[in-house]
């Protein structure tokens, strides 16, 4: 009797294993070199960028018809949004011109109670993104729950029209 209660558990906890990993997900995506066959998709239909070791991700959506770059701070799987307290997050290009730097500011959202020093939305707008074909370059720093990222790089296709 006690052997079918342990592999029972044993039954159950590897399932439950499997399972922690599979939430809402597609196909093709690694985790720590076991592949579970998921990816994750952007809430926003944005570019996810991970951070860390699957850890974050910072989705980027570039609106070409107003100029802006938008980057919200997400969870691992991409479902949560992670609020953090910095201020902006400074955006160094690669392309479309070396060098460019596009600061992003906090957003404050009274719907989702975000606030300045407490948000996972920020943006940041120039006549330049009007006409970039794509977007490449590094997040210089991020701070997220007490763990800082530097130059985390991101490239995102040309944004689709609407």
């Amino acid at each position: 009797m006690k052997t079918s209660h342990l592999a029972l558990l044993l039954i159950l906890v590897g399932f439950t294993g499997l399972a922690a990993c599979s939430k809402k997900q597609g196909a093709d995506h690694d985790h720590a070199g076991h592949n579970h066959g998921h990816v994750h998709t952007a809430p926003h239909g944005g570019t996810l960028v991970e951070i860390g070791e699957h850890q974050f991700n910072l989705e980027l959506v570039h609106d070409a018809a107003a100029g802006k770059l938008t980057a919200y701070v997400l969870g691992g799987h991409a479902e949560d949004f992670v609020r953090i307290a910095q201020p902006s997050l400074e955006i160094v290009f690669t392309q479309p011109t070396p060098g460019r730097t596009l600061i992003l500011t906090a957003v404050a959202n009274a719907a989702t109670g975000e606030t300045l020093g407490n948000t996972s939305q920020f943006e940041g707008a120039a006549d330049w993104l009007k006409t970039a074909p794509s977007l490449s370059g590094t997040v210089a720093r991020i701070d997220i729950r007490g763990a800082t990222f530097n130059q985390v790089a991101f490239s995102v296709d040309k944004p689709k029209a609407p």
